[in-house]
């Protein structure tokens, strides 16, 4: 993999780093893992890492609705 693949496969946790509480962080960090793990199989990757946006971006949504 090179940096591209890794940057888009950690892009839950790092948007998961802007959200205003900690809970969200953990998950997002397990599913950029399991990306990156399975990038071999390409749809099970995807699935993992759109569950980890999923829950970024929920995290991201409440920041933004709490201010």
């Amino acid at each position: 993999m090179d940096v591209l693949h890794i940057s888009i496969a950690a892009m839950p946790f790092l948007l998961s780093l802007a959200s205003r509480t900690g809970k969200a962080i953990a998950p997002c960090l397990l599913a950029s893992i399991f990306t990156v793990l399975l990038s071999g199989e390409p749809h099970r990757a995807v699935m993992a890492w759109c569950v980890g946006m999923l829950i970024a971006s929920v995290a991201l949504r409440e920041r933004l609705r709490a201010s």
